[in-house]
């Protein structure tokens, strides 16, 4: 099965790598390379620790790097003393981080949901932990989709879990898998194809 999760885990990484190299610019550290996307934060408070290296978005948060968003109550990033980039994005009781990434050319999104979301450097792990989905949609249509407790990739080995549980986003507990056949998906895309060239 074609799954959405590489796409869509190497926008988290980057957002999370982005914000570290901000925290680094504001110490004089040298600034990313021109051809990497900025990054925006919007949110109602920052609090910025030099001393324990972290930076503390609150109210709101909204991320966008690229073609990249993502929503949240709180985000915090860190460094430890090894140089490893650490991330976690919260919501508050009742919401969910929301992660949405764009690819126009393959008229795709692919949008991630779960109550915390976690990027670990060391191990360069992105864990979606609480009512987590991920869904890939066609032209505003959702094709592949899986929902769990717990939904872990492993970027070193390009490799992921959904494990269920009490807090699972699929019914009874379970993880819930769905992959159209590529067939279905190659025809939507022809009919956003054709929709884009009738309208020019």
């Amino acid at each position: 099965m074609k799954t959405p999760f590489p796409a869509l885990i190497a926008s988290i990484a980057a957002c999370i790598l982005s914000l570290a190299a901000q925290a680094a610019a504001a110490q004089g550290a040298p600034a990313p390379a021109q051809d990497e996307p900025d990054t925006v934060i919007l949110s109602d408070t920052l609090h910025y620790d030099d001393v324990n290296k972290t930076s503390t978005f609150t109210g709101n948060v909204v991320l966008t790097r690229g073609s990249m968003t993502l929503r949240g109550d709180k985000l915090v990033t860190r460094e430890d003393a090894q140089g490893n980039q650490f991330g976690t994005a919260t919501a508050d009781k009742g919401r969910v981080v929301t992660i949405r990434q764009e690819n126009p050319e393959k008229f795709e999104t692919i949008i991630a949901t779960g109550l915390q979301a976690d990027y670990a450097g060391s191990s360069g792990d992105i864990t979606l932990t609480g009512q987590a989905t991920v869904t890939r949609q066609i032209c505003g249509q959702s094709f592949d989709n899986v929902r769990g407790a717990r939904i872990i990739y492993h970027e070193k080995s390009g490799t992921y879990e959904a494990f269920g549980g009490q807090n699972s986003a699929a019914a009874g507990g379970r993880v819930r898998s769905l992959a159209q056949p590529q067939s279905r998906i190659d025809q939507a895309i022809a009919r956003c194809k054709a929709k884009k060239a009738d309208r020019s």
